[in-house]
């Protein structure tokens, strides 16, 4: 019992998850701001930053349902840390919670807090949030289909729907990875949208609706969500790394260290993809994943069903 929940709260869950998020905002703050020439926030900016949230007055709407308002921010940050401990951290054959389905399950748990956000902002009885809140729930409804096709191509070849048993098949067979890599670009983009970064920032375009779902959001709410914002960042990371990028090694502290460089590599090229882009409208945005990686996610499952039924 208290080994599980040393699990769940300590490492590799929450605390663990925290201190790891805070890190990637920083070093994806530090990269983007360098990659523009600029000189970026100090290590502890994201830290300082979210100390300043804590203490700072919760304000709740006039109007707004106040249970539903102060519950979505936990609600969203639960849902990241639970989706956390199903992906591998130090072994891809030995990871703290796995079974057969586990992938379909995280993939659930990730669309939660989208969700959250959307209620988020309709629950806030604003213009300003409606409309982020309206934007980030057709977003979702544009980048979810490519992104789960995009995940579940190679659990279809692999033959398992547990993201360890993806990870332990394609590390067994290397060669199958190269099959992978329209599935993996797929994903790359389709996480863009995810995470709202930009060019798909846009229920949360600061220049043209503020802060898009959480414009009446303040103090220690605002600073649950941005927690859980950094912390699905290092998830998504985290699970492209094991479906993709299967390397793992047999000591638990070279494996622990190779998830670290893994989700790192990761944060890079979603970081350069940022930087490289201008933010697109939403329609634009919508065409794209249903006309683009929609029918490159189709051609990678139809290329594994081909692989997987030749190999039968």
């Amino acid at each position: 019992m208290l080994t599980a929940l040393f699990h769940i709260v300590i490492f590799p869950g929450l605390l663990f998850l925290g201190v790891y998020a805070l890190f990637f905002a920083f070093l994806d703050r530090k990269l983007y701001a360098r990659l523009q020439n600029r000189v970026g926030p100090p290590w502890f900016q994201p830290f300082a930053d979210f100390c300043k949230l804590i203490g700072k007055e919760t304000i709740i709407p006039e109007g707004a349902d106040r249970r539903v308002f102060v519950s979505l921010p936990v609600f969203a940050l639960a849902a990241v840390t639970a989706a956390f401990i199903y992906v591998p951290v130090w072994s891809i054959t030995h990871p703290l919670y796995s079974f057969e389905g586990d992938l379909i399950v995280v993939l659930y748990l990730l669309t939660i807090p989208t969700l959250c956000f959307f209620l988020g902002g309709w629950y806030s009885t604003s213009l300003y949030a409606t409309i982020g809140a309206v934007r980030a729930l057709t977003q979702l409804f544009s980048y979810e289909v490519p992104l789960f096709m995009a995940l579940l191509a190679p659990a279809i070849l692999a033959g398992t729907w547990s993201i360890a048993g993806i990870s332990a098949y394609y590390a067994a067979h290397p060669l199958y990875i190269l099959i992978n890599i329209p599935a993996f670009v797929v994903a790359m983009v389709a996480c863009q949208g995810k995470l709202e970064r930009v060019p798909f920032d846009l229920p949360e375009a600061e220049t043209e609706i503020v802060s898009g779902t959480f414009v009446e959001y303040s103090g220690r709410l605002l600073a649950i969500f941005k927690m859980a914002i950094d912390c699905e960042l290092v998830v998504v990371a985290a699970l492209i790394s094991a479906i993709f990028l299967p390397f793992y090694a047999a000591n638990p502290c070279l494996g622990f260290l190779l998830f670290v460089v893994k989700t790192l590599i990761i944060l890079v090229l979603l970081c350069l993809f940022r930087a490289s882009m201008a933010r697109v409208r939403i329609e634009q945005m919508v065409m794209f994943c249903w006309k683009i990686l929609t029918p490159l996610a189709i051609i990678q499952i139809i290329v594994n069903l081909l692989v997987r039924g030749s190999l039968a």
